[in-house]
């Protein structure tokens, strides 16, 4: 028996797929109006912190990502390479050598770069380190608002079942469980009894 196919020309069908194109339409601009909010909100954390920083600070920072790229690498090595072959070719063409073997001036500024480039990068990495604790101490607080939220849905939809008299009432152990905050203590405990549980493992 053939079955019955769809009329594509009735105005009714053709109303219904142009309403569903409709709602995907709105639904894009929304997507997107939240999309740039939370752009706007990272933005604005970024230039808090940055305006937190300092003068100096934001300076280091500058400097230290314009010497962090692989042509100061070979700037550095050319320039120890020129250095070396010129004060070892020198006294053969009839000129003073300004730094003969063994180097010692190429040897003190190299120290003394290598000692302010490290005190630059670490200047940068506290301030980076800072702000990473501070975005990880964000992400807890909203992954807990979140767990929180599920939780409180959770309850609202068993309570919903309960009172629906076209749905059987039944024990769910796993929905009640579900409708309980997770508590951080317990789960760091948890944690902490894993680790000790797995180095005691490890020292067997």
């Amino acid at each position: 028996m053939p079955m019955p196919t769809p009329d594509l020309a009735d105005p009714s069908r053709e109303e219904e797929l142009d309403g569903d194109e409709g709602n995907g339409d709105d639904e894009a601009p929304a997507v997107i109006e939240n999309v740039e909010q939370n752009v706007k909100a990272v933005g604005v954390l970024k230039r808090r912190a940055d305006d937190r920083a300092g003068t100096h600070q934001l300076f280091i920072e500058r400097a230290t990502e314009a010497i962090g790229r692989p042509r100061t690498l070979y700037f550095t090595l050319c320039a120890v390479v020129v250095w070396a072959a010129w004060n070892l070719v020198s006294p053969h063409l009839g000129v003073a050598a300004v730094d003969p073997p063994p180097f010692f001036w190429m040897q003190g500024v190299i120290c003394l770069g290598s000692l302010t480039m490290t005190t630059m990068v670490l200047t940068a990495q506290n301030r980076q380190t800072r702000h990473v604790e501070q975005r990880a101490h964000l992400d807890l607080q909203v992954n807990l608002l979140a767990e929180q939220k599920i939780a409180k849905v959770i309850a609202l939809l068993e309570e919903l079942r309960r009172d629906l008299p076209i749905v059987a009432n039944r024990t769910d152990p796993v929905a009640d469980a579900m409708q309980e905050s997770v508590k951080p203590d317990n789960v760091i405990s948890a944690l902490e009894e894993v680790e000790r549980e797995l180095a005691e493992t490890k020292e067997r």
